[in-house]
């Protein structure tokens, strides 16, 4: 970190140079170490982040640089480099306000950079760790609304718009939602491979959608589909990822690790390779929901040190490992991360039941105000984790 280098388009070795950050203050920038271009494409690469300036050597600031140094980008071409399928590309204008919501943050300026929207709670399946489980009374926000919502939290400076549910592939007007997220953000979407055609797939990459996360449980087949409650749940995720990345879409693998799928570790990330995933996120799963009463779930301290070993000596494709996040950073929620359920009742995560406000009440803003008096922004302790 903080290294001299060559910091604008090719680099004195021939590399390309994408730029983080540039002003009198801090200047950062990242290149692809060691990649060869092929078709206009990085292969076998990994990111190298340099930054100069007074605000280079602020532990944070340092923090949030490191996180990606050294780290294999989820996908670099001779225009953009997209470091994770959770970050919007470099360069944009969404990364650039990510950037500027980092930095503010330092003055103790809250951002709700990432905010879930869950749509509908309309879903086939019946996954045994829900953490927003169908209410019976088919909530569902109309497309207007959402449209308000995005509007609303563009304009407070959120620059990941996620879809949930439920199954939001199975919302009709989804494309028409995707394409309301102008260039201020990036939209991703959560399924399960329920209803995620190829034509639906085609429709979001044309409507800007960046990334599709598929959910998974197992990588065994028999094992997945008992955990989501339904025969051919996991040939459906499958199909899923092939249309994602037939569209052109960014294609990540999300698992929720309980201590039962520890072992599967490395037959998550070989079925994310030979799928051709961009990224494969590891989440900790979070007794609330259909598990709220489990508290045997989570990950013991020699899962964690297991997985972050795991993760130390991976190759491609990248891994996003969310418990180290939680380490280096602490809690998002109310801190960077807001959710929305399909009641309009507004969270400061969506494994926190905890409503904080309705959107059809009072403006989102007022509500992430009231959220700064959430206690345990930043913790190093997940509450819903006893």
């Amino acid at each position: 970190m903080a290294r001299a280098g060559d910091r604008d388009g090719e680099g004195r070795s021939g590399r390309k140079s994408y730029p983080l950050y540039d002003s009198l203050l801090l200047r950062a920038w990242a290149r692809v170490q060691e990649g060869r271009m092929q078709q206009d494409q990085v292969k076998e690469g990994w990111v190298l982040v340099d930054a100069c300036g007074p605000l280079a050597h602020l532990p944070l600031i340092k923090s949030a640089l490191q996180m990606f140094d050294g780290q294999l980008p989820a996908h670099a071409d001779s225009e953009k480099l997209c470091l994770s399928t959770w970050i919007p590309p470099i360069p944009s204008r969404a990364f650039s306000r990510l950037a500027d919501s980092r930095l503010r943050a330092l003055l103790g300026r809250r951002t709700p950079d990432q905010v879930t929207i869950s749509i509908t709670e309309e879903c086939p399946n019946r996954c045994a760790h829900c953490a927003l489980p169908n209410s019976g009374n088919k909530l569902r926000l109309s497309p207007n609304t959402v449209k308000d919502i995005i509007g609303q939290i563009l304009d407070m400076g959120t620059t990941l718009v996620i879809f949930d549910g439920g199954e939001p592939a199975l919302y009709q007007e989804l494309p028409e939602l995707v394409a309301s997220v102008d260039d201020r953000a990036i939209s991703t979407l959560f399924t399960s491979g329920a209803g995620f055609t190829a034509k639906l797939a085609r429709r979001l990459k044309e409507a800007g959608l960046y990334a599709v996360n598929v959910s998974l449980d197992s990588p065994i087949e028999a094992e997945h589909d008992a955990m989501r409650g339904r025969e051919g749940v996991f040939s459906e995720a499958m199909q899923a990822i092939e249309n994602a990345l037939a569209a052109g879409l960014l294609v990540d693998h999300y698992v929720v690790l309980r201590r039962e799928n520890m072992p599967h570790l490395q037959r998550f990330h070989e079925l994310a390779r030979r799928m051709g995933a961009h990224e494969l996120t590891f989440f900790e799963v979070v007794c609330t929901g259909r598990w709220s009463e489990r508290q045997n779930i989570a990950l013991l301290p020699a899962d964690h040190a297991r997985l972050a070993d795991f993760v130390r000596n991976a190759g491609a494709p990248r891994i996003f490992s969310v418990p180290e996040a939680y380490k280096r950073f602490g809690c998002f929620a109310a801190t960077s991360w807001m959710h929305i359920t399909p009641a309009g009742e507004v969270y400061p995560c969506s494994c926190y039941p905890q409503s904080w406000g309705s959107i059809f009440k009072e403006p989102i803003k007022k509500i992430w105000q009231q959220m700064g008096a959430f206690p345990y922004k930043k913790s190093k302790a997940c509450p819903m984790r006893k």
